[in-house]
C-alpha cells in the first residue's frame, strides 16, 4: 500500500453534547474545508456512541490531527485511514485522540 487517499475522523460524543458536536464539526468544516457527515445521536456502524464523521483527503491530514487536537475539547476522536478493506482500516489503519473506546466489529464479518 502506498498511502490513504482520505482519512475519515468521528468525534464521538454523549446524546445531551449533540449541538456542540455539531458546532465542533462545522467549525472543522470552516476552518479546513473538510467534508462534515450528520451528527448521528445514537451509534451508528461499529461506533459505540454518537458521532459526526469528517472526510479529510490525506494532504490535509497533518493540519487536521493539529486541528483537532487543539480545538477538540474533551471530546474522544477516532481517525481512520481509507483502503476499501473497512477491517483493517477500522482495527489497523487507526489513530486515537482522547481515550480509545471498543469498536463493534461484528459488521465487518469474521475475524
Amino acid at each position: 500500500m502506498t498511502g490513504f487517499a482520505t482519512y475519515h475522523a468521528h468525534v464521538y460524543f454523549d446524546p445531551h453534547e449533540a449541538d456542540e458536536t455539531g458546532m465542533l464539526c462545522t467549525a472543522m468544516k470552516d476552518a479546513l474545508g473538510v467534508a462534515m457527515g450528520r451528527v448521528h445521536a445514537k451509534p451508528v456502524g461499529p461506533h459505540p456512541r454518537g458521532s459526526c464523521q469528517m472526510t479529510i483527503p490525506a494532504s490535509r491530514i497533518g493540519e487536521a490531527l493539529e486541528w483537532m487536537m487543539t480545538h477538540r475539547g474533551h471530546f474522544t476522536v477516532f481517525c481512520h485511514g481509507n483502503t476499501g478493506n473497512d477491517l483493517a482500516d477500522h482495527t489497523a489503519h487507526v489513530m486515537w485522540l482522547g481515550t480509545s473506546e471498543a469498536l463493534d466489529l461484528s459488521q465487518f464479518g469474521p475475524n
